[in-house]
């Protein structure tokens, strides 16, 4: 059964049918095998269940939050402030992808929308100051994938639906992770820059650009600690939070006046276009979800295991190497909802805490966006750079094996992931 839904979901995918159109066939084909008489009974019943979970209406009003900050030109502030900061380096514009990169991930969550809104401000400039194009595009895909590391992340939400995982406990543990994920990245940028000879950028900024530099990002700056802040100390759900953070973001455009009637409807139509884009995958992956559980295919895939169950190490590396592999010809919504239900047994049989898991999946799923043949930053990337695809599909792997080495860095010390949620008590 499960080979032949397999063959059918690529199969239709071949067919350049919409993803949740071919997840929906894979499911009529299970059905064939366990029961069509279910199949009109428990297709509905789960399309519309996998989405009936108050945590996801997070989702849509954290893209809100990250739309109406670029429409309320509050994500250039954040850029100011990072060439402020990094832009006199050698290689400067290098390290202010980069940091921006943290910057924006605090707020937006989303690597596609970092990489398209960085790439078309610094990847010309990037290719002026005497970068490739080849690597400043890459590097605009690759630091993009903080994003989703560092909270608010959409697939950290999606995953603690599943998996009845505490929201904060997983938004505490991708910090770090983020963190030293920008870190590598610099270092990447450092490496580059003496080898290509790049220019030093300017001179140091004085204390005085650098404070007004500060002030105009300091409404940005303080959204994250609003989202963090408030779920982690009891103040308010995910989603109330997110509620919170669309107030908060609308307030300052329209108290600044760069937010109008016109940019906000933008913001709202996006929002819209892109949730129900993402809702759409997610309940028709619950639906294969649901027939994958009932069929007891994590049961099966847990008993794989047994020979190595007690080195979760291994444990961590092989489920890593799987959601790789998937990630580099699934998309990453419906990847994410069809592989946890599956390998959540599977670790917690290996004594793998729950977070750490959460981490692992998350940056597994995130590293495909800059993957071929299936990466979405990759594309955005080699557009807003006007480089043939087939160019940036090979420059494109160092940048994955620099992610895939802190992936390998965070399941070998797993208090990277877990000392921020162990410090504030767990489960908060």
């Amino acid at each position: 059964m499960t080979l032949a839904m397999f063959a059918s979901f690529i199969m239709h995918v071949l067919l350049g049918l919409p993803l949740f159109i071919a997840l929906l066939f894979t499911a009529v084909v299970g059905f064939m095998f366990i029961d069509p008489s279910m199949l009109g009974r428990m297709v509905p019943q789960q399309f519309f269940g996998g989405i009936n979970v108050f945590s996801l209406m997070a989702i849509p009003l954290f893209i809100l939050a990250g739309n109406l900050m670029n429409s309320a030109g509050l994500t250039q502030q954040l850029m100011a402030l990072a060439r402020v900061l990094v832009g006199h380096l050698r290689g400067g514009l290098g390290y202010v992808n980069v940091v921006s990169s943290v910057f924006f991930a605090g707020v937006n969550g989303s690597a596609v929308a970092d990489t398209s809104a960085l790439g078309s401000l610094l990847v010309p400039a990037m290719k002026k100051e005497g970068y490739s194009a080849s690597y400043a595009a890459g590097l605009t895909a690759g630091s993009s994938l903080i994003g989703p590391i560092i909270p608010p992340s959409i697939f950290m939400i999606l995953y603690a639906s599943l998996t009845n995982t505490s929201v904060g406990d997983l938004f505490l543990a991708g910090v770090i992770p983020g963190l030293l994920l920008g870190l590598v990245f610099m270092i990447m940028n450092w490496f580059y820059a003496r080898k290509a000879q790049l220019p030093v950028s300017g001179q140091r900024p004085t204390m005085g650009l650098f404070l007004q530099a500060l002030w105009g990002a300091l409404p940005a700056l303080l959204a994250p600690f609003i989202i963090v802040g408030g779920i982690v100390f009891g103040v308010v759900t995910p989603t109330e939070s997110g509620a919170l953070t669309v107030a908060y973001v609308a307030l300052i455009g329209l108290f600044t006046k760069q937010l109008s009637w016109h940019r906000l409807w933008s913001a709202l139509v996006e929002t819209a276009r892109l949730t129900s884009a993402v809702f759409l995958i997610m309940a028709a992956s619950a639906v294969v979800s649901w027939l994958l559980s009932y069929a007891q295919v994590p049961k099966a895939f847990v008993t794989l295991f047994d020979p190595i169950i007690e080195q979760p190490v291994l444990v961590l590396l092989l489920l890593s190497l799987i959601t790789f592999a998937t990630g580099m010809f699934m998309e990453e919504v419906s990847a994410l909802m069809l592989l946890t239900p599956i390998f959540m047994p599977v670790a917690m049989a290996a004594g793998v805490d729950p977070v750490h898991l959460g981490i692992i999946i998350t940056l597994n799923i995130t590293i495909a966006l800059i993957t071929p043949p299936m990466g979405a930053c990759v594309f955005v990337a080699a557009a807003v750079s006007r480089l043939e695809i087939t160019e940036l599909f090979k420059t494109i792997w160092p940048f994955v094996a620099i992610a895939l080495l802190v992936l390998v860095v965070l399941i070998l010390f797993p208090g990277l992931v877990l000392w921020l949620p162990g410090l504030f008590g767990g489960q908060l």
